[in-house]
Order: C-alpha cells, then structure tokens, then sequence
C-alpha cells in the first residue's frame, strides 16, 4: 500500500508507522490474543483467532491507502474483529486492533477520509459482539457495553490523532512562514544595501570617466570613493551570504539615523544635489533603522531612475511623529511596477506602525513620504 501525503507535517506524523510501537502492539495482540484464548478452552482452533486479531491489528504497521481507499483498513480490521468475536473467541488484547489503527491513520489522512471506515469498523465489531451473545450464550449487557466502548474509544483515538495532525501542520506552518520571512528579509538587504552601493559606484565611475583627462585630483576622489562604496557593499554581500549558507558569521548592527551622513555624502560625491532641511531629533531604534533604509532607497532611486539634478531630504517632527520626506526635480511618472525598492519601503515603515506613499509630484519629479512613530 501507498500513501501519497505531500504536506510536511503529515508526512512527519505519518513516520509513526515505522516506529517501534505499533509493532509492540501487535505482538502484545499476538502473544495476548494466544494466551487468552488458552486459558478459556473455546471450541475453535486457537490459531485461527490468533489468526484474525494479528490481520486486524496489522495495518498499524502498514504505510496508510491514499484518496478514497483510506477508510478500507479499518473497515478490514473491524470486520476481522467482528469476525473473531462472532466464532466465539475470548476477550483480550484484540481490542486494541481497530483503536490502534484508527488512531494512525487518523494522524495521516483528512477526516473525511478516515471517519467513514472508523465507524464501520466499530459496526462491523459491535455486530460480531452481538453474534457472539446469541451463538455462544455470553451474557447480553456485557456484548451492548463492550459495543458502546469500543465506539467511544474508536472516536476518541481518531479525535486524538486528527488534533495532533492539526497541532503538526500549524507548526509546519509557522515554521514556512518564518522562513520566508528571513528569505524576504535577507533580500531586502542584499537590495538596500548592494543596490545602493553598486548604484553610487556607477555614477562615481561615470564622473571619473568624465573629468579623468581634464581634473585627474576629482577623477581619484571618484575612484576613492568607488574603493570605500565597494568595501561597504561587498562586507554586507558576505554578511547576508554567510547567514544564507548558516555560517558563523555575525549579522552587522544595523545602521540607524547617526549612519545617515555617509549615505548622503555617498549621494553627492556620485554628482546630485542633496539638500537637508530640518532635523529627525531623538528616535527609537526601530524608527531610525526604518529611516535609513527610507532615504538610503529613495536617494539610490533617484540616482538610478530620476535623472535629476536636486534631491531634497525633510524632517518634521510632530508630537508623536517623525515625517520624512525625499523630493526630487526628475522625469517623476506615475509608478508602473513598485518592485522591491518601492514595496520594501512600505513593508519596512508598516512593520513600526508607520505609513507610506510614493508618487510623482504634479510638475516634475517624485516625491517619497514617510511618517513614522517617533
């Protein structure tokens, strides 16, 4: 037999087909089932009830059917059951076959699947407890009690299972979602910080290139600044690399408001004008990382994209509330595609319970805006 089970945790929860006890179980059945059947000297061969309480008890190490075929294995065992109560076999450990089985396959198929096959299974066994009451005078109350508890216990191992498949997959599940989180993550500092580097290196390059024959003291300070931009980009490369692979290496602090200056020196070594018109003051950790990133991806995306000549970064402090605001007198356009800078942004200002837009300005330009809690 099959199974086909693609979510994670059921296939974790479904290994318990391969652990030890199942096979106890079905040993205790063996010996018990033999022992039990001994002591009482029933008219049947022994070997045959022997016989039936091993074949109901073995899909519990058996690999569980898939689709509609699931519930098969315990209808199977609670007609094996039922068979060997109605020969007029004692009572013994074969009561653990179908509550055993249940409970496995609870744990790895959807309840749809297994409850059909559970509840005729504890049919098939009630009718067997009931053919053993009239063919071979056991006493009545006991057949109808041992009916009803086998149902219960039946429901209960299925209930037990399915809760934990549940409790499995929530896991599964949170633990996907974090490690997608970290991936997002760890690419959204590949691109604010190796974006921006590279971004400044290519206007540097490009602003050496131009006044390389005619200023070759400008064209060293473009090459210099080129050196120290790409140290910068390749340490938080590796960083972020050595974190992807699960090396050792410890995660930079991350650069806050007082790291601010360098970007927008960086800027204006590449050739924009960059105009600064108030001050953050005080903010929290949180708030200052969210800030840098702002501004040092909306000045890259004026470098890259604006083809402009001024770049204005504003504070405004409110009583609750830092604003800042990055204008430029470039090309603007409605934005087409925010991609990663853009929506990063606006991820980055909604994790500190900030707010965010991005857009052109009614003559030329673009203007980014966040307000942030201060």
């Amino acid at each position: 037999m099959t199974a086909h089970l693609t979510h994670p945790a059921v296939a974790e929860l479904s290994r318990a087909h391969r652990t030890w006890w199942p096979w106890t179980v079905l040993v205790i059945v063996l010996l018990g089932t033999a022992a039990s059947n001994g002591e009482n000297d029933v008219d049947r061969p022994v070997p045959l009830g022997v016989l039936l309480a091993v074949l109901a008890t073995l899909p519990a190490v058996l690999p569980p059917l898939a689709g509609r075929l699931a519930g098969v294995p315990l209808a199977t065992s609670g007609a094996l059951c039922g068979a060997y109560f109605a020969l007029g076999y004692a009572d013994g450990p074969v009561f653990l076959a179908l509550p055993v089985v249940t409970f496995l396959l609870a744990g790895a198929v959807p309840v749809r699947r297994w409850l059909p096959g559970a509840l005729v299974g504890a049919v098939l066994l009630a009718a067997g407890l009931g053919a053993r009451w009239q063919w071979h005078a056991d006493e009545p109350h006991k057949s109808l009690w041992q009916a009803i508890g086998m149902l219960g216990v039946v429901l209960a191992a299925g209930a037990v299972a399915t809760a934990t498949r549940n409790r499995f997959e929530a896991r599964a599940e949170r633990v996907g979602r974090a490690a997608t989180e970290e991936r997002l993550r760890m690419a959204q500092d590949l691109h604010d910080g190796v974006g921006h580097g590279l971004a400044v290196i290519a206007m540097q390059a490009g602003v050496a290139l131009h006044v390389l024959d005619r200023d070759p003291a400008a064209a060293r300070d473009s090459l210099e600044a080129i050196r120290a931009t790409s140290k910068e980009a390749l340490d938080a490369l590796r960083a972020e690399l050595a974190a992807i692979a699960g090396g050792p290496a410890p995660r930079r602090p991350a650069p806050g408001l007082a790291e601010l200056g360098a970007v927008v020196d960086r800027v204006r070594a590449a050739g924009l004008r960059v105009e600064v018109l108030g001050e953050p003051g005080e903010v929290g950790a949180a708030t200052g990382e969210v800030a840098y990133a702002v501004v040092q991806e909306a000045l890259t995306n004026v470098l890259r994209h604006a083809g402009a000549g001024v770049a204005t970064l504003a504070w405004e402090r409110g009583p609750d509330s830092l604003t800042l605001r990055v204008t430029d007198d470039g090309r603007g356009g409605a934005v087409q595609d925010e991609g990663m800078g853009i929506s990063g942004m606006r991820a980055r200002v909604a994790a500190v319970g900030g707010t965010f837009r991005a857009g052109p300005l009614e003559q030329d330009g673009f203007e980014v805006v966040a307000v942030l809690p201060a």
